[in-house]
């Protein structure tokens, strides 16, 4: 058994000034940590599902991806700073610090905050709402834990992400 581990976030927000949607995760996966990107795992659905929502094709490489969310104006970070962890369970997390989302939002035109499952809202509630003043709405979880839903019924959820384009 893996114990809990206290792990600093190591990959930087990715934003530019056009960012519209921020979407927020909770922690990176061990696999997205190991990759220094987010949504690393090979099973998170994540970027099959953004592409869907996009009609746009599965990005596979990390430059991809940034290429990817920079072409939908999408910011991507994650909730939580540095945490104790065991793995990749986001029901492990203790000790959290909550990253500062100030800089992305002065810096883009984030019109909505959305997060990528129960856990980051949470998170989000708890630790960053009172600091930027924003409510985020939760979208279904992309992570295949998530079994109960399927990329069809998460790519109808995720639409909204492209209201206002």
């Amino acid at each position: 058994m893996a114990e809990r581990q206290h792990i600093v976030h190591p990959i930087p927000a990715f934003y530019d000034e056009d960012s519209t949607v921020l979407i927020l995760g909770s922690f990176p996966s061990v696999k997205s940590r190991e990759m220094k990107f987010f949504y690393g795992h090979p099973r998170n659905r994540f970027w099959q599902v953004t592409a869907a929502v996009f009609g746009d094709a599965v990005p596979e490489t990390v430059e991809e991806r940034k290429a990817f969310l920079k072409r939908h104006h999408i910011a991507a970070w994650d909730v939580i700073a540095s945490c104790d962890i065991t793995g990749s369970s986001d029901a492990s997390i203790r000790n959290v610090r909550a990253n500062d989302l100030s800089e992305i939002l002065r810096s883009a035109k984030i019109r909505q905050i959305y997060v990528n499952g129960k856990t980051a809202a949470k998170m989000y509630e708890k630790y960053a709402q009172e600091s930027t003043g924003r409510t985020a709405v939760c979208l279904p979880s992309t992570s295949p834990a998530n079994a109960a839903w399927s990329v069809e019924r998460l790519t109808e959820a995720w639409r909204v992400i492209r209201a206002g384009e």
